[in-house]
């Protein structure tokens, strides 16, 4: 518990200083670097009239793609207080209910009340995915839908080196990951690597019905874009070999 309380605090503190990195990025209509997006995949269906709440909110675009598809109401948790003043910036025109907290923790919202859970791209910073998982499970109605989108967790394993891309370390072999100055900032950043069974089968444990998983294909934006080569983290010359996003659709049982 000690282990998860510090991971939170040091996870807080280094994403209150490069908050500022991510305004607007890994924000629907993008699922993900360079992957496909909700044009194009259509996973959420309706969302007109539905009550809506994203794990991991950031800036907040996503939650204004929300209320431009019709959503009734906007629910949001993030763990950073600078992400939360620009959600709050990026939404002032709306009314959304945005809460300060870790993804892990019962903050006593609604449960049984929302139509759709969503995460883009922050779901993997739980430290507690089967306790993240399960809570989420309690805020859907019967028959509603969670989806999120992270990291495919292979690719972490891509390198590429003068353009010969090449797998490297083990992916069998999960636990913590430290990143040291994340973004250029003094900040160490802390996660769990996880590989793809991990995320499905807590989900199955949590009690969803898994209804699709997409290994992210390049987006159709990129369509006759020449990837050069590049030896970058995120490259498009990369994602065209190995996928950068995994996605998966699930529901609650009725």
């Amino acid at each position: 518990m000690k282990l998860k309380n510090d991971i939170l605090v040091r996870n807080k503190e280094s994403w209150n200083k490069v908050a500022h990195h991510f305004n607007g990025v890994d924000a629907l209509p993008s699922y993900g670097p360079y992957g496909q997006t909700e044009e194009e995949l259509q996973l959420f269906g309706e969302v007109k009239n539905k009550k809506v709440l994203e794990i991991g909110y950031g800036s907040g675009h996503s939650l204004r793609y929300m209320a431009e598809a019709g959503a009734s109401e906007l629910w949001g948790v993030d763990l950073s207080v600078e992400q939360k003043l620009a959600a709050e910036e990026t939404l002032k025109d709306l009314s959304a209910h945005l809460y300060c907290a870790p993804m892990e923790q019962d903050i006593d919202l609604p449960k049984d009340y929302f139509d759709i859970v969503y995460s883009i791209y922050a779901i993997g910073w739980t430290t507690e995915l089967r306790a993240t998982f399960e809570l989420i499970y309690s805020y859907l109605k019967e028959g509603g839908t969670f989806i999120f989108s992270w990291d495919h967790p292979l690719y972490v394993h891509a390198k590429s080196e003068n353009g010969r891309v090449y797998l490297d370390g083990s992916y069998q072999e999960e636990g913590l990951h430290t990143f040291e100055n994340f973004k250029g900032e003094d900040a160490t950043m802390v996660l769990h690597k996880r590989k793809m069974a991990t995320y499905i089968n807590e989900l199955i444990q949590a009690g969803f019905t898994i209804e699709e998983v997409i290994e992210s294909a390049v987006g159709s934006g990129y369509d006759g874009e020449e990837a050069e080569i590049s030896d970058r983290y995120y490259s498009l010359y990369k994602a065209r070999k190995f996928p950068t996003t995994m996605i998966i659709k699930v529901f609650k049982n009725k």
